[in-house]
């Protein structure tokens, strides 16, 4: 790692707020794997008899935080066709840069490199995102270059450079398929460091966000922390939103108790989805006072 004195106040905030000593760091019961999977299984097997057996419901972060928040968001963005934008793709093309970044052989490159690359990249794809930014025009082009840029450059000034013996790993995919495959959670890690050392927690979740804090993100790293522990047995030992604009950390310790929290959320998130989508229930109005949805409801 280069030396500390050439890192600024932020990227040694990441590494305090990132580093813990191995006597410090939990352990976990063997069993909290199978207890975890076979409590979501059971309850995946109870509602999958809803699904026809030709579909496969999907469940994300993103679907877990719309059906909690507003029910009638949730179906009406589910019967929409998704179409890519500049904000829609700056976040998925910023992620895809700062990947690069930790695995560029030349030191200390600059952010619009690593944009401009991660563009190119992208552009060759054959999924939707490679066939818009191929048609993009060159003003759309320019303000998503700008758009990430700006989220790169944050990134690059604000974290000390990804050593390897930290094991970074970013955009890395994590799935838990319950009742037979009729149901998978899946989602993408922004970045994952360290690893466990058999039933001690050793590993961090970073989830990287801008702008304001919401409590749906803190949800959305434990939902990481509780795939991950599904997946490999052992928790991570610290899950966190970073959030770019401002260089803070949101960080939480993972716990058993955590966990269960997640699991109960997803599994209602999971029966609401199931109800609204195959058992033909009408979608609730929520109670959030911003919502566009349920306001003109009450109009």
């Amino acid at each position: 790692m280069e030396n500390q004195t050439d890192l600024n106040p932020s990227q040694l905030n990441v590494l305090q707020q990132l580093g813990s000593r191995l006597e410090d760091r939990p352990q976990f019961d063997d069993d909290l794997q199978e207890f975890l999977k076979s409590n979501l299984d059971e309850k995946g097997r109870e509602l999958s008899s809803s699904i026809p057996p030709n579909e496969t419901l999907y469940i994300s972060k993103y679907h877990l935080n719309q059906v909690m928040r507003c029910e009638k968001q949730f179906l009406s963005d589910r019967e929409e066709q998704f179409e890519w934008s500049v904000p829609t793709a700056r976040g998925t093309i910023s992620h895809k840069a700062i990947e690069l970044s930790a695995f560029w052989n030349q030191p200390r490159v600059d952010p619009l490199t690593l944009v401009d690359e991660a563009i190119d990249r992208s552009k060759e794809g054959s999924d939707g995102l490679g066939k818009w930014l191929r048609n993009l025009s060159e003003g759309d082009v320019a303000q998503l270059r700008g758009d990430v840029n700006n989220r790169v450059a944050s990134f690059l000034e604000t974290w000390p450079p990804l050593e390897k013996q930290w094991r970074p790993m970013l955009e890395a995919p994590v799935r838990v398929d319950l009742a037979n495959g009729n149901i998978i959670l899946s989602g993408k890690v922004d970045l994952s460091l360290g690893r466990p050392l058999g039933s001690t927690a050793g590993k961090v979740i970073v989830d990287f966000k801008t702008g304001n804090f919401y409590p749906a993100h803190r949800e959305d790293v434990r939902f990481y922390a509780l795939l991950e522990t599904i997946r490999i047995g052992v928790p991570p030992r610290l899950v966190a939103t970073y959030y770019l604009d401002r260089a803070e950390f949101s960080p939480e310790v993972i716990s058993e108790q955590v966990l269960e929290a997640s699991l109960n959320r997803v599994v209602d998130g999971m029966t609401k989805m199931i109800e609204i989508l195959y058992q033909n229930r009408e979608p609730e109005l929520c109670s959030w006072e911003r919502c566009s949805w349920c306001s003109e409801e009450d109009i």
